[in-house]
């Protein structure tokens, strides 16, 4: 099939492209910033009770 065979496309309405792709991009980034966050605070609460490695002596 060539291009002329298909029907033309109604005209996009690019500004509601514009803020789905925006609110897609924002809501992403909020997602991922409270996953690594979660992340962090998980691993800090599991390592909370550990001691830290004795210092080592100087010269």
């Amino acid at each position: 099939m060539s291009h002329a065979d298909h029907a033309p496309s109604a005209p996009r309405d690019h500004a509601a492209d514009m803020r789905a792709a925006f609110m897609g991009l924002v809501i992403g980034g909020v997602v991922l910033g409270a996953l690594l966050f979660g992340i962090v605070k998980f691993t800090n609460a599991h390592y909370a009770s550990e001691h830290p490695a004795a210092a080592a002596a100087t010269k």
